[in-house]
């Protein structure tokens, strides 16, 4: 699915959008910080725009009715639209907007963002102008402000990247291109996650013990700089040992819960090279790195069988560094 498709005909527009997951740096990210994000194509948003007269309609699985009476959950995204219309000099009338996903809402998978990028694709497709990455990042960032408070920006920009993504706040984010391939597998919880009540979490943490919880988001930091050298060099048995060692500090920072945790030791029990969560905690989602891709495929069973409610076996290919 790629992530900067986006079609037209006379009465319907469409915009699509791949996935991301946090590799390494979650919650140290917010703080200053490196993370390395991955595009994950398994899962993705298709968002389709029609003409159809009266108030602007919104259909998705959660929520069929007026924009002007979205949900709470709903009102970044809507924010995001009347913004995206503004921008594009669109009165707020005369529209049906469908929203399909198949990314799981608060699994850090960046569903919110995902659905926001497609469907300010769909607007621009809907007008016939092209928009620019920059014009892209900014309408879609309303919704994520909205969603997570003080967003690091890193689920937008990965969302419209086929690239493994190195960011910092305040700096140009680049791009890693791996040496090998990497097969990694994800595995749903089953729980929602809550970013903002995580993120405010480890931020009032910080206040309270400032020196102390610092440092552990200064640690995060180095282990993410030696993930970055692992995927550009030293290879998956090292990337295994960093996301392990990540993993012990988000633990440390309380953002790891017992279900997680569950997950975690049994697919390093299983053989798996490294595994942590993967986006805020406390619910929503774990990462693992297989040994090779047969171990992907057992390794994605087993945890299936465990309780997981949904795997996605991937691979980063050294294909898909730019």
């Amino acid at each position: 699915m790629s992530a900067e498709k986006a079609t037209t005909t006379e009465k319907i527009a469409k915009g699509i959008a791949h996935s991301k997951l946090i590799l390494i740096g979650e919650h140290a990210v917010v703080h200053g910080q490196p993370a390395i994000a991955l595009p994950f194509p398994l899962v993705g948003v298709e968002a389709t725009v029609e003409h159809v007269p009266g108030s602007i309609q919104l259909d998705s699985s959660f929520y069929h009715g007026p924009m002007t009476s979205v949900p709470s959950s709903l009102k970044g995204i809507a924010n995001s639209v009347e913004a995206t219309l503004d921008y594009l000099k669109l009165p707020a009338k005369d529209l049906l907007i469908q929203i399909k996903s198949s990314i799981p809402p608060g699994k850090g998978l960046g569903s919110s963002a995902s659905v926001a990028i497609a469907l300010v694709k769909s607007l621009f497709s809907y007008v016939g102008k092209q928009y620019s990455k920059t014009e892209l990042l900014n309408l879609a960032n309303i919704a994520e402000t909205y969603n997570h408070g003080a967003p690091s920006g890193i689920d937008t920009l990965t969302i419209t990247s086929g690239s493994p993504v190195w960011f910092e706040k305040e700096h140009t984010a680049c791009f890693i291109k791996p040496s090998d391939d990497f097969h990694f597998i994800v595995a749903d919880s089953g729980r929602i996650g809550d970013t903002r009540t995580a993120v405010e979490s480890v931020a009032n943490l910080l206040k309270k013990a400032p020196r102390k919880i610092q440092r552990k988001i200064e640690r995060i930091g180095e282990l993410t700089f030696q993930a970055k050298h692992a995927l550009e060099e030293a290879g998956k048995s090292f990337l295994g040992q960093m996301l392990n060692e990540a993993q012990k500090e988000l633990e440390s920072l309380g953002v790891s819960d017992a279900g997680l945790n569950r997950l975690i030791y049994f697919a390093r029990q299983e053989g798996a090279l490294g595994a942590k969560l993967t986006g805020a905690g406390n619910g929503g989602c774990i990462i693992a790195l297989a040994q090779n891709e047969v171990h992907s495929r057992q390794l994605a069973e087993k945890l299936k069988q465990v309780g997981a409610q949904a795997v996605w076996p991937f691979v980063l290919s050294k294909q898909d560094g730019e």
